[in-house]
């Protein structure tokens, strides 16, 4: 059997919306947040790995992402996943949770600890690692790999990246993780949840939203300016030497974001490292719960 193939679905209500999960396991709870273009499953083989370790394991179809909630008016920014993330940890938990991030996860994960920080004991990010943006303003390289952010600005972007069966979707994946062979299901699955409608819209919008200061919400203000905050949460971040999305360079001095303890760990791979290379990853997420 596949690692993931038998975890449980189930819904929960949180922040005003309808947000289903898949989940393994039992135990101190581990909340992990998927990114774009990915879905829970991103994740099966750290879950089932967690859940034989004691842990359970909540995996969300983050805002957008069928069958959770495509709100049309969103919002999609960064702040409304932050709330999010909250709003899942109270509806799932009495407790501090652990938080597992990668890509958009991992901003979402960032905010709620640095909003929240009592809420969660341990957090663990990968792919995108904290100041990011920072990059899109000195970094040549990075500007050029992150074309796409802009390229989704544009109204026809939703054709673009349908196009012959949603074909960029694949190339992303290979552009972003070099060499790596994905498991065909994987691909099949992704592009059947952005053939549900809404979820190709929604899944632009987390850029269009979180780039052009005229989606911002006002209600959120709050929360998008305490995103740089320190982040005070022992965390565990992960990041693949051959990352065609997220140059590993823009790791360089990302501790300074932390006031607490930050282990940092670089290894071969690409944007999906902790699809690449499970075992490796999950030995180190291992260690890290351990200390």
């Amino acid at each position: 059997m596949q690692p993931g193939t038998d975890f449980k679905m189930a819904a929960v209500q949180a922040n005003g919306l309808n947000f289903s999960f898949i989940e393994m396991g039992q135990g101190p709870l581990i909340l992990a947040l998927h990114g774009f273009p990915d879905l829970p499953r991103t994740f099966r083989c750290q879950m089932a790995f967690l859940a034989a370790a004691g842990y359970r394991v909540v995996a969300p179809f983050m805002r957008g992402y069928f069958p959770t909630d495509a709100p049309p008016d969103g919002p999609y920014e960064s702040a409304a996943l932050v709330q999010d993330v909250l709003a899942l940890i109270d509806a799932l938990s009495q407790k501090p949770v652990i938080l597992l991030g990668h890509d958009w996860g991992a901003q979402a994960a960032y905010g709620a600890a640095i909003m929240a920080p009592h809420k969660i004991s341990k957090l663990i990010t990968m792919a995108v690692p904290p100041g990011l943006s920072g990059s899109f303003i000195t970094n040549p390289n990075q500007q050029r790999r992150s074309w796409y952010m802009y390229f989704f600005q544009m109204p026809f972007a939703e054709k673009a990246v349908a196009w012959d069966d949603f074909a960029f979707l694949e190339r992303l994946w290979q552009d972003w993780s070099p060499g790596w062979q994905y498991p065909a299901e994987e691909m099949a699955a992704l592009k059947a949840a952005f053939q549900k409608p809404g979820v190709l819209q929604a899944a632009l919008n987390y850029y269009r939203h979180s780039l052009n200061p005229a989606n911002h919400r006002p209600g959120l203000s709050y929360i998008r300016e305490h995103l740089g905050d320190p982040i005070s949460v022992p965390a565990l971040y992960i990041h693949g030497a051959q990352d065609g999305c997220i140059g590993v360079e823009t790791t360089k001095g990302m501790e300074t974001a932390f006031s607490k303890k930050v282990e940092k760990k670089i290894l071969g791979g690409g944007h999906f490292v902790h699809q690449e290379k499970p075992e490796e990853v999950n030995r180190f997420i291992g260690a890290f719960l351990k200390e």
